[in-house]
Order: C-alpha cells, then structure tokens, then sequence
C-alpha cells in the first residue's frame, strides 16, 4: 500500500470502530491473524460497524471476520490450507491464481448473503473471497502480495477505491 502511495496507519486489534472512522480513512485493511474467528466476537461487532461507512479490505481472519460480522459462519477445515500452492478460481474472470496460505478456518461460502463469492479453491471448493459492493467492501481468505504475479496484489488493493 505504501509503494502505491498510500499513507498507512496501523492501529492496535482492541481499536474502536468510531476510533478509526474519527480519522476519516479512505479505507480499511482488516489483517490477518491466528485462531478460530468466532471467538473474536469484538472485533466482529467493531467490522460490523465499519462496513458501510467506509471501503474495507480483508485479507485472511479479516475475511472470516468480514464474513461473520454480515450474518455468514465459518467452520474449521479438516486440514487446513498450508504452503504457497492453493489454486484459487476468480468467478468473475478467467484466471487461477496459486496462492500462499497458512489457515484452519474457513468462510462457509453457502451462507454468504449480503455479499458475492468471489473467490473458490480448487482443491476443495472452499470460500476464497467475496466481493460486497453494497459495503464497499472486499475480502479474500490467501496472501494477495504473494499469489504470484503483481497483477493478483493489484486486483485486490484496487478494491480500496471502492
């Protein structure tokens, strides 16, 4: 983001969503992190207070906690996505990217309602990312910066100029 000219703060996980709308952001990138996403029930009703009011980009348990905080469920895979070799389909193109991954949880794609899947692995048919145009948001469950070529990173943090 900040090769791309943008202007990054990072701000600790028990921050307030009105904490981080009073800065006026022009978006909002939900990291990664470990551990089963329901657990983080804080944190979901904090994204939920952000999607909407401004553009929101997960990546990882931000996807997953994106997922939650708009009435989805996520489960735990029976092994997990590990290593820099997970092809994932773009519904909405023709390409197959291999990504990285390192994650045990997943997006239950069947109960994604208020957004569009937009993203599925290959191997198993898991939720990769979803697209929510009514929030201005975006999510995806591999590694963007390291799906391969330049041209996937881009795809996703375009998503930002929502």
């Amino acid at each position: 983001l900040c090769k791309g000219g943008c202007s990054v703060k990072v701000v600790p996980y028990n921050t307030t969503a009105s904490a981080v709308l009073y800065d006026r952001p022009d978006g909002v990138v939900l990291s990664g992190g470990p551990g089963d996403p329901k657990e983080n029930t804080y944190q979901i009703e904090q994204v939920k207070a952000l999607l909407g009011k401004v553009p929101v980009f997960g990546i990882g348990l931000g996807h997953q906690l994106a997922a939650l905080a708009t009435g989805a469920s996520t489960y735990k895979l029976p092994y997990g996505h590990r290593g820099g070799n997970q092809p994932v389909r773009d519904l909405k193109g023709i390409r197959t990217y291999i990504t990285s991954q390192n994650h045990g949880y997943a997006v239950d794609g069947e109960t994604v309602k208020e957004g569009e899947v937009r993203f599925v692995n290959l191997n198993d048919k898991t939720c990769e990312g979803v697209d929510y145009p009514a929030l201005k948001a975006f999510t995806v469950q591999f590694d963007p910066d390291t799906a391969g070529d330049k041209d996937s990173a881009f795809l996703v943090y375009k998503s930002l100029a929502l």
